[in-house]
């Protein structure tokens, strides 16, 4: 198991501590790729049975993409790209800010998230989350689209 302690509070059951881990993890990773060894842990949060704990684990593996000098992100995004079809559209629209870090560090891989975004079905939400998801796929496709162009 993880020995970390603050990785550790991302399973936490109090929802407050893991998200306080959560926070703190990103903000670490934006300036250090000292979690980067954790990212089979982080992978594996994306199967677990809570939605939540999928989202730890997406946001958590977008914010290492900076990082990922051995591609680890590469052979796994079909399983990433899954929190799309989540059943809870604020899970959708975490996944879509989370992505704006991974489009910008992972240029090869735009094209299939783009392909992805394409298949997402914002009429399955509640029809007061429809247009928020909508909002924020589109806002994330054309982010790639100025990422391609520049």
């Amino acid at each position: 198991m993880v020995k970390n302690k603050t990785i550790e509070l991302l399973y936490d059951k109090d929802p407050n501590k893991a998200y306080k881990a959560l926070q703190e993890l990103e903000k670490l990773t934006e300036q250090s790729n000292e979690y980067y060894c954790y990212f089979d842990t982080f992978l594996a949060m994306l199967t677990d049975e809570h939605t939540f704990m999928r989202m730890r684990g997406v946001r958590m593996i977008c914010a290492l993409s900076k990082w990922d000098v051995d591609n680890k992100i590469n052979p796994a995004l079909e399983l990433i790209l899954t929190i799309f079809d989540d059943e809870k559209p604020s899970v959708v629209r975490q996944a879509c800010q989370a992505f704006e870090i991974l489009v910008t560090n992972k240029k090869e891989l735009r094209q299939r998230i783009k392909d992805k975004l394409d298949k997402v079905q914002p009429l399955k939400y509640k029809e007061s989350m429809q247009g928020l998801i909508k909002k924020d796929i589109n806002h994330l496709q054309l982010m790639i689209e100025y990422l391609e162009e520049q």
